[in-house]
């Protein structure tokens, strides 16, 4: 591959609905990779199993399981698919090898993720990784086939998670450290969580590059479409999670549903990413915030963001109060304040530097050339812009 340069799209030629849309995703998955730094493994999925303490940690319990699980990991994945395809289509246009460079540049991450999953065991670059050149090969589908693929694929985890529950057994000691129960395993348990965080991150993968190709994700449609993709997008999903979570509690967080619960909120991830999608359009549309500004620079730096946020949280819950009785209420603390933190920090370095610290190493690497950092460097060499 030529070496060659690329620089961030500045100013007005810049679309900050995707800056936005990926800060606001950034910062929505700490929210769930904070419990677990914090807490058992099995309270990331069961959250009765550790951190209830008051009235107030089952509050956030509750809201995180219906508003948060999975759905910004279901925003950040759709946007990861439309940046594969936004990195294709620029590089085809200036006449490089795109496919060639797109799989040198994931090949990258999947290093920059296997890093990460050394400091924590809950890395998704590895899977984005893997899972691009699928979307390489699909990127030219019609939007409506990437919708229906894009399903059909998320359909996969449900489906498996019905299966898998009828091999559970009557005590759930099988379901091991997934539900707090015991270490035992289970073959069709290790399948399905398999499964299920590939199948969702490549569906919502497919469909946000059907989202891209469309306009949507990029804010091109307008007021009145956003307001009734994210009301129908809202309407539909919000009840379908919070029908996982009544089921659940209704049969007392038993084992012998735990798998069958999750079907209600991964069947309304799709349409409540959609309905995020079309609040935070909306947003972008107001008038500008010191919160919106700094919610793009963390966009812009959210590879930057999202690897700090593990280190910060292994640091903070795993290493240094491993020993305290955290509850949610306690981490939900932490999390603001790491809000507090790169929300502050993001603005702070790119009103100096052209991109985030991790995002320049994965420039620099991908066009095999040290790209230029300092926004007011002197002698910068001219180079082809790229968002």
């Amino acid at each position: 591959m030529p070496a060659a340069s690329a620089t961030p799209i500045e100013g007005k030629s810049r679309n900050t609905n995707l800056d936005l849309i990926r800060g606001v995703a950034v910062m929505g998955i700490l929210v769930m990779n904070a419990v677990s730094f914090g807490l058992t493994d099995a309270a990331y999925d069961n959250i009765s199993a550790d951190g209830m303490t008051t009235w107030l940690d089952w509050v956030i319990g509750v809201l995180g399981e219906v508003f948060v699980d999975q759905k910004f990991m279901g925003l950040f994945s759709a946007l990861f698919g439309a940046g594969i395809v936004l990195f294709a289509d620029r590089a085809k246009a200036k006449g490089q090898r795109a496919v060639l460079r797109s799989l040198w540049r994931n090949l990258l991450l999947l290093f920059i993720g296997f890093l990460h999953s050394l400091i924590w065991a809950g890395d998704i670059l590895m899977v984005y990784a893997l899972a691009a050149p699928i979307l390489i090969l699909a990127r030219r589908l019609k939007p409506r086939t990437l919708y229906v693929l894009g399903v059909l694929i998320i359909m996969l985890s449900p489906a498996l998670a019905a299966q898998a529950q009828t091999t559970i057994m009557p005590n759930g000691a099988d379901l091991g450290s997934y539900w707090g129960v015991s270490e035992l395993s289970n073959e069709a348990l290790d399948l399905f969580l398999l499964v299920d965080s590939f199948a969702r991150a490549i569906g919502m993968m497919l469909i946000g590059v059907g989202l891209y190709r469309t306009g949507i994700i990029t804010g091109d449609r307008s007021p009145a479409f956003y307001r009734r993709l994210s009301a129908w997008g809202l309407g539909v999903g919000l009840p379908l999670a919070a029908l996982g979570v009544v089921y659940l509690a209704a049969n007392d967080f038993s084992p012998n549903v735990a798998l069958l619960s999750l079907i209600p909120n991964t069947l309304g991830t799709v349409p409540i990413v959609l309905g995020y999608i079309g609040l935070i359009v909306l947003w972008n549309q107001r008038p500008e915030t010191s919160l919106v500004v700094r919610l793009r620079a963390a966009g812009r730096m959210a590879l930057t963001n999202y690897l700090s946020q593990s280190v910060i949280g292994v640091a903070v819950l795993t290493m240094l109060l491993g020993e305290v009785d955290l509850t949610r209420s306690m981490i939900t603390v932490f999390v603001v304040g790491v809000w507090a933190l790169q929300l502050w920090w993001s603005k702070a370095w790119l009103d100096r530097y052209r991109f985030g610290p991790a995002e320049w190493l994965w420039r620099s690497a991908t066009y095999l050339r040290w790209q230029p950092l300092r926004r007011h460097g002197r002698n910068l060499p001219e180079a082809p812009r790229e968002s």
